[in-house]
């Protein structure tokens, strides 16, 4: 059974630099099956995207968990066949997991430059849109969304993007559970984008 997609309008949070991340996953506390999901994510907020990734658990309204459950009781409500230190080790090892969605501006400029047969998908509101977007984008619609996850291969490189990255990380990890193992995320967004973008849409007056 399909998902609920989430829509993609909201607040767009800045992300952290991937290495930034996975560099601060070292120091971070022990946890343990007893340990809340707000525990968890404070102490590895990359656990996320990991586990959703993973276990299609708390990306979306149908999978989302309560950030009072224990992972010991997220494990059993949604039936995870891993075992709990299985699914332990999957949260120290998510800042690992949380880089590979990623892909900075350089290297997407660079794949550009070099004529990558990559599809860019724009993950903003659609007035976002209209105020500027990357050259040969295209907005993230439900039905394109629903089209690519029925008729797209799974080795298609995608880059989603948004302003900051944090909606576009959120529709990478979407497409990373279905399987789209080449599915990414513009690294802090479009705001400072080096090339240039397309004009706003313009209306032509009758």
């Amino acid at each position: 059974m399909r998902r609920a997609i989430d829509g993609t309008e909201g607040i767009d949070m800045p992300m952290a630099p991937a290495k930034a991340r996975e560099e601060e996953s070292a120091t971070q506390p022990a946890i343990g099956p007893d340990a809340t999901m707000a525990e968890i994510l404070h102490a590895y907020p990359t656990a996320k995207i990991a586990l959703f990734i993973r276990y299609h658990i708390g990306g979306c309204s149908s999978c989302s968990y309560q950030l009072t459950d224990t992972l010991a009781e997220v494990h059993q409500n949604y039936n995870i066949k891993d075992t709990l230190e299985t699914v332990l080790a999957a949260v120290r090892q998510s800042a690992s997991v949380e880089a590979k969605v990623h892909i900075s501006r350089q290297e997407l400029a660079s794949a550009l430059q070099r004529g990558e047969g990559l599809r860019l998908l724009d993950t903003r509101s659609t007035s976002e849109w209209q105020a500027g977007h990357l050259v040969g984008a295209r907005p993230i619609t439900v039905e394109l969304t629903f089209n690519a996850l029925d008729s797209w291969s799974k080795e298609t490189q995608i880059v989603f993007y948004s302003n900051k990255g944090r909606r576009s990380l959120d529709k990478a990890a979407y497409f990373q559970a279905y399987g789209f193992t080449n599915a990414r995320s513009l690294d802090g967004g479009i705001q400072d984008w080096p090339g240039r973008l397309e004009p706003p849409l313009t209306v032509a007056l009758p």
